[in-house]
């Protein structure tokens, strides 16, 4: 069978604002999603089923999005180890 897979492309985001538009719309989260990295773990436990995400676009963010582009990876990088440990599977990979 074929994973689910989700593509994030974060090409031409210019602040954080952006970041979360883009996040909820490659997620297909609800209209009630927080826009803040707590409500993104809440949804990413709740309302994803991808087995695969694929972030594209990395090289175009501006200086003062990679802290908070780092946060996004250490999140990914929490549920890809919690998947693991329940034994589900989570990935995530930059691709360009």
């Amino acid at each position: 069978m074929e994973q689910k897979t989700i593509i994030l492309d974060v090409t031409d985001c210019k602040d954080l604002n952006d970041l979360h538009k883009k996040i909820k719309v490659a997620f297909d989260f609800p209209d009630f999603y927080g826009e803040n990295w707590d409500a993104f773990w809440d949804l990413l436990h709740t309302e994803c089923s991808a087995e695969k995400l694929k972030i594209r676009g990395v090289h175009t963010l501006p200086e003062k999005l990679l802290p908070h582009f780092e946060i996004l990876c250490e999140i990914l990088k929490r549920n890809q180890d919690e998947a693991a440990q329940y034994g589900w599977q989570f990935n995530y990979e930059l691709i360009g």
